[in-house]
């Protein structure tokens, strides 16, 4: 909870603060702190696996934060000057290429299988409704022809009760015929 506060919530608000009032100087502070916070978190997702059971671990990951944030010990900015800035350049052009090729591939995966889950959505739904299960299907079969007609603004004209079909009814009933089901009035054979 402390971390979340002292690590997060206290140099956000310090963040919004140098943005408003446009000191580059506190600005550049801030986002010294914020680059070594993300590796920080990254890195914790690691060593909290392996690490958690030495003693004072969580205790000195608040400690390290808190010297991140100290003024007086410029943690953030020690170390973004000494070891992340001098890294960061010498590899930027590597980096850049990785992720370059890193979102070419995640668009071609996301259009590949984007392509893959309509074909697969688009052949369930054909399956369902071929077998009758699908809600759409089930909806439709519990209308009889005359509530059908009547949807379709033919309610003048008269179907045949024999041909009236409704789901899960046990009755045998003939299917009507093509002029029957188009509501000419004309009765089946």
């Amino acid at each position: 909870f402390s971390r979340l506060i002292f690590g997060t919530l206290y140099p956000a608000y310090y963040s919004y603060k140098a943005v408003k009032s446009k000191d580059i100087k506190e600005y550049v502070k801030w986002m010294m702190y914020w680059i070594i916070f993300a590796l920080f978190t990254t890195a914790e997702t690691f060593t909290d696996i392996f690490l958690c059971w030495f003693p004072f671990y969580y205790e000195l990951k608040i400690a390290f934060v808190a010297w991140l944030l100290s003024p007086y010990t410029k943690g953030s900015s020690l170390l973004y000057r000494k070891f992340v800035h001098p890294t960061l350049s010498s590899k930027e052009k590597e980096i850049d290429d990785c992720l370059i090729q890193a979102k070419d591939r995640s668009y071609d995966a996301l259009v590949h299988f984007g392509k893959r889950g309509l074909n697969v959505a688009a052949t369930a739904a054909v399956m369902a409704a071929s077998k009758g299960q699908g809600a759409l299907s089930e909806r439709l079969r519990s209308f009889s022809m005359q509530d059908l007609s009547t949807i379709r603004g033919d309610s003048s004209s008269t179907v045949p009760p024999s041909v009236t079909v409704r789901a899960g009814s046990k009755q045998s009933h003939p299917k009507p015929s093509r002029s029957a089901s188009e509501g000419t009035g004309s009765s089946g054979k």
